[in-house]
This record gives C-alpha cells, structure tokens and sequence, in this order.
C-alpha cells in the first residue's frame, strides 16, 4: 500500500525539509506555493487582517511502513524552535489506491497498466 503525505508549511522550512528528504533516501517531493489561513484566522498587524497567508506545500508518495519516518522528518524540520509556534503547519495522510508512471505505463506494484488491469 501506498501513502500520499501532503505537507503545509512554512515557505522558509522548504528547502531544509527537503534536503532532510534527501538526505534519508526520499527524493521525490512535489512543492508548490499555496495561501491559506489555519485556526487563528489569519494575523492582524495594525488595523490591517492578512486572511491569506502564504504557504509552502510539499507533497510525496510513499510506502505505507516508510510513513511515520517521513512524517518525524518533515515534523522535525517544519517546527519553530522546540515547542514549535501556530503558523508551523499541518501535515495530510492519506492512502493512495494506484499509481502509475506515465512514461512507462508500469503501475506501482511492477506490473504494466494493462495487464494489471485484466
């Protein structure tokens, strides 16, 4: 079984979370800007509330057993200080059915698409 861990967090941890990856034998993430708020709504600096507050994503599949490690990594890249801060992040787990490389037709489990399909 595979797992999908979809990481939100902030755009100054990326590039230490992704060399943490790295550095353990995950290379393959997919990054991306997005803007969200979490619980605190956003921050208001003044009169001024910043609902849309920019984000860092960072996505990666993996093998279920290999989950909790990737998850402790990119945790323990993504906290602010010791006791981390609001604003770190938040991190989405969930399984994922198939995956297929497109290139290759080969779907996950070494099988081509088409006989796994039959």
């Amino acid at each position: 079984m595979l797992t999908m861990i979809r990481a939100i967090i902030r755009p100054e941890k990326a590039d230490s979370i992704l060399a943490a990856l790295m550095d353990a034998g995950f290379p393959a993430v997919t990054k991306y800007s997005v803007a969200g708020r979490g619980k605190q709504r956003g921050i208001k600096i003044g009169e001024v509330t910043y609902d849309e507050i920019p984000k860092t994503m960072l996505m990666s599949v993996v093998k279920a057993e290999e989950k909790d490690f990737v998850i402790d990594t990119i945790m323990s890249n993504a906290r602010s200080g010791d006791k981390g801060a609001f604003g770190d992040g938040k991190i989405f787990v969930t399984d994922v059915e198939e995956s297929y490389t497109i290139s290759s037709g080969v779907k996950e489990n070494g099988e081509p698409a088409e006989e796994a399909a039959a």
